[in-house]
């Protein structure tokens, strides 16, 4: 029945309050979800405050040496190759060690390393340790000379090839990189071979090799067996064993490029009239004329014949093809044709005859000055005599000869 008018109804009790009631639950429920989620978020919050404090609390103990650290107890199960770059402190160190799985933590090595002052005199290079060392263990395993693989020192005048001087043979910077590309890891020893390494460096693309930009052009127009001679200047080179032979030669690439950009090139050419990469060939031609004090003057002939032009005429580039040292070449031998026989190319040799000192860059790029044209060795300590004129160079080159010298 119907209750229009109200007959029925309670006037104590309205219709519409169950709805406001029914408003005033849902308003109460948002509101608690509300507060959760403000909870919840306060909880986060506080989690991350104090896992952020945990972490540099533990910094902090760390760098001070506060409370406890892990170590392992033995003296180490499988070897590994850990590399100390220049300039690295102790705690570098230790990091690095850390990383490579060689001890517990940083802690355990800079602890032991207290007790042992030799830590702070490591040297760059690389170095055979084990995992899970602990960190006295690794300490003296660093310390030890032996540990140390042998960095590659590469001589002024050096060849990619070898030479054959008599029954013995020089080693070109392919067999010397041979060489320091071996290791003994677990009990066997591996190297790469010459012929890897030579591979490599004729087969691969120059950029993938490290090549300078500045030297990119000539070296790709170069024969490839000897696209690469001179960029591996006079220096110490750390090589890290058990990597490809590309990776290999990258790594000295890129590491004589750095110090050929110290020696000046490229950025001391830039008044010498000629390109990095001339200057690069200029340098490797000084490096086996003449001895250190004469490079100036050699330099200055250099400049002076090409500015001529005249041939060059030095036997040292007619010897580069023929792999041997001597000082003098044979008449069949200048005769031959050849872009590195400077008796009969005009100009430069394609590429450097070998690996520059600084000492040489620094003469191919300040030569000494003057009019000399000619030179000839004159005392057998090395010694050149310098002369201006064809007449005066036949002089002392006779006398040269009838005192032995060469």
């Amino acid at each position: 029945m119907s209750d229009d008018l109200g007959l029925f109804t309670d006037p104590d009790v309205d219709e519409r309050r169950p709805l406001k009631r029914e408003r005033g639950r849902d308003n109460s429920a948002r509101t608690k979800a509300k507060k959760r989620k403000k909870t919840i978020l306060w909880l986060v919050v506080a989690l991350i405050l104090a896992v952020g404090m945990g972490g540099a609390y533990y910094g902090y103990k760390e760098l001070r040496g506060i409370g406890s650290y892990d170590d392992y107890t033995g003296s180490g199960e499988a070897d590994v190759i850990v590399e100390v770059k220049d300039g690295e402190v102790v705690s570098q160190i230790a990091s690095s060690l850390y990383d490579n799985g060689v001890v517990a933590s940083g802690r355990a090595f800079t602890e032991a390393g207290k007790k042992d002052t030799r830590v702070t005199s490591i040297q760059p290079g690389f170095y055979l340790m084990k995992t899970k060392m602990s960190g006295q263990q690794a300490v003296a395993r660093m310390v030890d000379p032996k540990t140390r693989v042998p960095a590659v020192q590469i001589i002024g005048g050096t060849k990619l090839t070898d030479i054959k001087v008599g029954d013995k043979v020089v080693k070109g910077v392919y067999s010397l990189l041979a060489d320091a590309s071996c290791t003994e890891k677990d009990g066997q020893k591996k190297c790469l071979t010459v012929d890897e390494i030579r591979a490599a460096a004729e087969q691969t693309d120059p950029v993938a090799l490290g090549v300078p930009e500045w030297a990119l052009a000539d070296v790709k127009k170069a024969e490839p067996r000897y696209r690469l001679e001179g960029l591996i200047m006079r220096g110490v080179y750390q090589v890290k064993p058990g990597v490809s032979a590309v990776e290999l030669i990258r790594g000295v690439i890129v590491s004589s490029a750095q110090k050929l950009q110290g020696a000046g090139i490229p950025g001391g050419t830039v008044n010498t009239g000629f390109r990095p990469y001339e200057i690069l060939i200029m340098a490797s031609l000084i490096e086996k004329e003449a001895i250190e004090k004469d490079f100036a003057k050699v330099s200055q002939v250099i400049y002076n014949r090409l500015k001529e032009p005249m041939a060059l005429q030095f036997d040292s580039t007619v010897n580069y093809l023929l792999d041997q040292p001597h000082i003098r070449t044979s008449d069949a031998n200048r005769a031959s044709q050849s872009p590195y026989n400077t008796y009969k190319s005009p100009g430069l040799t394609p590429t450097p005859i070998g690996s520059p000192s600084q000492q040489a860059i620094a003469a191919a790029i300040k030569p000494e000055g003057g009019s000399i044209m000619y030179f000839v060795k004159c005392q057998k300590d090395g010694t050149s005599c310098f002369s201006n004129t064809y007449d005066e160079h036949k002089v002392i080159d006779e006398k040269s000869r009838n005192e032995g010298v060469y």
